[in-house]
C-alpha cells in the first residue's frame, strides 16, 4: 500500500502566489540589494522560483538545519548541518523556508543571523503552520497558512521522497 496525498495547492495556485510574493518583496526592497538565504533541502524549489519574480539584484546563500530526519514530529533539537559561505554583516538578508512549524529551528536560525551582523534579517515562508508553533517567529512574508497536517510536495517531503511534486499535498502515511 502506498502513501496517500490529496492535493492542498495546484501548482498554478502556489506560482501565482509566489509571484505576489516576489512582487511585494521588490517593492519593499526597492533600490536595495538581497541576500537570500535559502533553509536547504526543502526551501530550494520554492527559493529558486520566488528568486525569479525578484526584480532587485539577489545574492544566493544556502543555509541546511535540521530538526526532523526521517519523522514526521521535530526532534526539538536543531542542528546547522550547512553553514553560509560568505559573512552577512550589513547585509538585507532574506531567509526562504519551506515551511514554519513549531517555530524553534527558525527561531535559533534568525538569532544567529542577526547576531553575525546583518543590516536587516526578514523571514519568507511558503507555508505557515501557527497551530503547531512553540517559538514566537515572526514571519514578514508568507504563502498560506495551513492546519496542522503532514505536508510534502514543492519541495516538502517525508523520508527524502515527494520533494519532486509540483503542487503541496497533505501526507497520509501508509500505515
Amino acid at each position: 500500500m502506498a502513501d496517500k496525498i490529496s492535493v492542498m495547492y495546484t501548482e498554478e495556485e502556489t506560482d501565482r502566489r509566489i509571484a505576489e510574493l516576489g512582487a511585494q518583496i521588490t517593492k519593499d526592497y526597492a533600490g536595495r540589494e538581497i541576500t537570500m538565504v535559502c533553509i536547504l533541502k526543502g526551501a530550494a524549489a520554492f527559493a529558486c522560483e520566488l528568486a525569479k519574480r525578484i526584480e532587485l539584484p539577489v545574492e544566493m546563500e544556502y543555509m541546511r538545519c535540521s530538526s526532523y530526519g526521517n519523522e514526521t514530529e521535530s526532534s526539538g533539537v536543531v542542528k546547522i548541518d550547512l553553514d553560509l559561505d560568505r559573512p552577512i554583516r550589513d547585509k538585507n538578508i532574506l531567509v526562504v523556508e519551506d515551511i514554519i512549524d513549531t517555530g524553534r529551528t527558525m527561531d535559533y536560525l534568525l538569532k544567529i543571523l542577526k547576531a553575525r551582523g546583518a543590516a536587516d534579517v526578514k523571514l519568507c515562508a511558503l507555508l505557515d503552520k501557527p497551530d503547531r508553533r512553540v517559538a514566537d517567529v515572526s514571519i514578514d512574508y508568507t504563502g498560506f497558512v495551513i492546519p496542522d497536517e503532514f505536508i510534502v510536495g514543492y519541495g516538502l517531503d517525508y523520508a527524502q521522497k515527494y520533494r519532486n511534486l509540483p503542487y503541496i499535498g497533505i501526507l497520509e502515511p501508509e500505515v
